[in-house]
């Protein structure tokens, strides 16, 4: 059974940075291609940044110079460092997985997901 667990996200003010990490088990961690997404109320879930099974990253407009995401195949664990967050960074965010090494922007091309953490920024 696969799981993949989000640790708490939290309440920051803006210019605070935080970190998200997600655990996983039941999958090949190390194989699979890795997500994260986030959701804002009444819009749709998007990508904010993606790593394949070798390291190579992507990241979403709003977010890059300020995110980082990375990951330890070791103790199948998947990273999002958040820095200088912004109001509009508030969400609900999801990490992901695919049966498959490489990564994709689209929320339906993932197979796996986390409970979701929600984030809040205060301006």
């Amino acid at each position: 059974q696969v799981q993949l667990v989000e640790s708490r996200g939290g309440l920051v003010q803006a210019g605070d940075s935080l970190r998200l990490t997600c655990a996983a088990s039941g999958l090949a961690f190390s194989n699979s291609g890795m997500g994260w997404f986030r959701q804002a109320p009444g819009k749709e879930r998007e990508i904010v940044a993606a790593v394949n099974w070798i390291g190579n990253t992507y990241y979403a407009d709003s977010v890059k110079g300020r995110f980082t995401t990375s990951r330890n195949n070791a103790a199948n664990t998947l990273y999002l460092q958040m820095n200088n967050l912004k109001p509009e960074d508030t969400a609900v965010y999801y990490c992901a997985a695919r049966r498959t090494r490489y990564v994709t922007t689209l929320p339906s091309e993932y197979d796996y997901w986390g409970q979701g953490t929600q984030v809040i920024v205060s301006s």
